[in-house]
């Protein structure tokens, strides 16, 4: 297995980013982190939900990146979210944000609201599953 952990980043605090294991006919497995709304310097620059989610799923395709993947190879996405109600009142942003950063890619998702996240600030976490083919 290998951690994925883009070069400019500070080092996370008790787990990674992301990971990646080969399988033996040649393709890979990444398993993505939970990530947040926080940028690469773990600095959070909005408190706005669909701003967030747009920096969540930007680490997500960064973490991808070092493991030879793009948003196309995601199979799975878990979303955490702190508070339904505000989750489907910025549906609208949210969405510019996945298009324009995901496509139209659409991976098997579950969102679930939560009492609350580690880091105060944040408001979405989501960790992914993707694959990767072994001519990626």
């Amino acid at each position: 297995m290998k951690f994925l952990q883009p070069p400019e980043w500070l080092e996370p605090r008790g787990y990674a980013n992301g990971t990646m294991a080969e399988m033996t006919v040649g393709s890979r497995i990444i398993f993505v982190g939970g990530q947040i709304g926080w940028n690469g310097q773990q600095q959070f620059e909005t408190d706005d939900l669909a701003d967030q989610v747009g920096q969540t799923l930007r680490n997500i395709v960064e973490v991808l990146k070092e493991g030879g993947a793009g948003p196309e190879h995601i199979t799975r996405m878990t979303w955490y979210v702190k508070d339904k109600k505000e989750y489907v009142a910025a549906y609208k942003g949210i969405g510019q944000h996945y298009r324009a950063i995901i496509g139209k890619h659409f991976p098997a998702m579950t969102a679930v609201e939560v009492a609350d996240l580690v880091e105060d600030r944040a408001k979405v976490e989501i960790e992914v599953t993707a694959v990767v083919p072994p001519a990626a």
